[in-house]
């Protein structure tokens, strides 16, 4: 990220951490923790898995990745609050650690891990293809890549009725919830700005990504992005069965 904008984007994830999960229960109507259990699904992880939570925050995706058999699951995060509330919530769980640091320049040796699973975290990234390509550097070759982030309703009228309570009703909801209004502006504004999964399936493909496949959640408000470290004929990019 540009420093001015990485530096905003931090103070907006530390002002909010201490009520991030119950805020994101709420507005979600709890769809989030179905959207996560698909994305551990999607992962396909092995007893034994080297398993990296990018962008990771409270550790939900890491706490389940250990649950389904990790051998380590690795935090990455560059918001300390969030991670402090991670670090609570893994306190016990063998296997989990975290490390403060950037996506864009991952704090990890190359060929280290067999998942790198990155969850509402891609789109905070300025430079996504710099993101991508340090992911691949640290993936295992046919490692996977398994990305849960937000996109754009499909049925124009839920869209319509999804653009009016992102604008209107998640800000004054995190206001009351979480204490902070900008950081709940700029969910919205981020999730417009973020490609629709075909254009990240393109952006995947020039990282480097093979097989690179979507599925499209609860009409599209979510979308798990996956692409493997695997010299071998590229798919189609068909998107897949939600």
């Amino acid at each position: 990220m540009k420093p001015g904008q990485s530096q905003t984007v931090r103070g907006y994830f530390g002002a909010i951490a201490g009520r991030y999960d119950l805020t994101n229960t709420l507005l979600s109507f709890g769809l989030h923790y179905l959207w996560k259990r698909r994305t551990i699904k999607a992962a396909g992880i092995a007893p034994g898995c080297r398993v990296l939570d990018l962008c990771g925050g409270t550790a939900d995706l890491a706490l389940a990745a250990a649950r389904a058999g990790a051998q380590s699951v690795t935090v990455c995060d560059f918001s300390p609050e969030m991670m402090a509330v991670g670090k609570k919530k893994a306190f016990g769980v063998d296997g989990i650690s975290f490390v403060c640091g950037d996506a864009q320049r991952i704090a990890c040796a190359g060929a280290s891990f067999d998942v790198v699973l990155i969850g509402f975290g891609l789109r905070n990234l300025t430079d996504r293809e710099q993101g991508l390509q340090e992911i691949l550097r640290v993936l295992k070759p046919g490692g996977r890549l398994v990305c849960l982030e937000f996109s754009t309703p499909v049925f124009p009228w839920f869209r319509r009725l999804y653009d009016f309570y992102s604008r209107y009703i998640i800000p004054t909801a995190g206001l009351l919830i979480a204490g902070s209004r900008e950081a709940y502006e700029y969910l919205p504004d981020s999730i417009k700005k973020f490609p629709l999964p075909e254009e990240l399936v393109l952006m995947m493909r020039a990282a480097g990504f093979s097989d690179v496949t979507y599925a499209r959640l609860t009409n599209g408000i979510a979308a798990i992005h996956t692409g493997r470290k695997a010299r071998q004929a590229q798919s189609t990019g068909a998107e897949t069965p939600a």
